[in-house]
């Protein structure tokens, strides 16, 4: 199936469980032709799909509550219940039963092909070990969460960088669409996440993410007690590892399940509402994007940082982590980038692809 053909049939089965906006929907069709690290980004449906042919072997490897659509992008920071900042996963839309180093070798991927795109320096075999060594290590202790107090200064640096400064979210803020009617859903999942039952607030529609655009996404916009507050609302659907798999499996959505699992300091205000996931947006509450790095990060300790992270999600699934560590002991040197070359050379081909179809 070429994937043009998949993009149509997934889009349709996505359409059954939440409303499609067009206009955001070609815009995505548009990002994902741009170059293949936003292609990656935008299909997750199709790496699901193609990934056990591809890799049959890892395809097999212990399963764990896994993030499904994870890559370098993906991190970001949030406030705990105590006011500390935390840095981790930022989204877990796709999280699903799924083999433990399905998350290791997309996030590799990720990271090879920000290097095409001129995101990243790092070389695709330092990059894989960083990552691999992250994660075993974060294995062997159990998990630990990033906590950007008195430790990581460097990432706190990072994640306090000039890009993601108060007044530039907020004016970039002010630039989005106001709405004047949306779901009484979306409107009652909002309210419940603010601060005041009685505040007035304005909705405005946002277009953020790859994998996401399509999917109605509303922004409640307002100012408490001296300063400003935002909450988004984003439809939510199941992961589309089922449609890959032909819909096998419990069409449950496992977002809320992989927050209350995993190794990290909650942020209280994420909450599935239904059919929206509702959350705090802020400056330091967001995702953290490669253009927000300064350009002394070091990037293997970053990736040595994000293959911990995973391993505090797969820390989760408890019961499989002796598994994991069994298997990953029989891996000889470099298997995650024999892997990585094997399933960039997919996505690349996917790319060209949708590329000549001009879709």
């Amino acid at each position: 199936m070429k994937i043009s053909k998949a993009t149509r049939k997934y889009e349709n089965w996505l359409g059954k469980y939440v409303p499609l906006l067009r206009s955001d929907l070609a815009l995505k069709h548009k990002l994902m032709a741009q170059d293949s690290y936003s292609f990656l980004r935008g299909t997750f449906y199709r790496w699901a799909q193609r990934w056990p042919e591809i890799c049959p072997e890892l395809a097999k490897t212990p399963s764990v509550l896994a993030v499904g659509d994870l890559h370098v992008e993906n991190f970001g920071t949030w406030r705990d219940r105590e006011g500390r900042l935390a840095w981790g996963v930022n989204d877990f839309d796709e999280a699903y039963p799924m083999s433990y180093s399905n998350d290791l070798v997309r996030l590799a991927v990720s990271a090879n092909l920000a290097l095409a795109s001129g995101h990243l320096k790092i070389s695709s075999e330092e990059a894989c070990k960083a990552i691999v060594e992250g994660y075993v290590a974060g294995l062997k202790i159990g998990g630990r969460p990033f906590v950007l107090e008195e430790h990581h200064r460097w990432l706190r640096d990072e994640a306090n960088g000039e890009l993601r400064d108060p007044v530039r979210f907020w004016a970039k803020m002010d630039t989005l669409p106001i709405v004047r009617e949306i779901p009484k859903s979306a409107k009652k999942a909002l309210e419940s996440l603010l601060p005041d039952k009685d505040l007035s607030y304005k909705v405005a529609h946002r277009i953020a993410g790859v994998g996401s655009l399509g999917r109605e996404r509303f922004v409640a916009l307002a100012d408490w007690q001296g300063g400003r507050i935002a909450r988004e609302a984003k439809a939510i659907a199941p992961s589309s590892y089922i449609w890959a798999c032909d819909n096998a499996g419990s069409a449950r959505i496992l977002y809320e399940v992989m927050l209350e699992s995993a190794i990290r300091p909650a942020d209280p205000l994420v909450r599935l509402r239904g059919r929206w996931l509702v959350r705090r947006l802020a400056p330091d509450c967001s995702r953290i994007e490669l253009a927000d790095l300064s350009k002394i990060v070091d990037e293997k300790h970053l990736l040595e940082a994000m293959g911990f992270e995973t391993a505090n999600i797969h820390s989760g699934s408890k019961i499989a982590l002796k598994k994991i560590l069994r298997d990953l002991a029989t891996r000889k040197a470099g298997w995650l980038h024999a892997a990585t070359r094997k399933m960039t050379a997919c996505v690349v081909e996917d790319y060209e692809d949708w590329r000549k179809a001009g879709t």
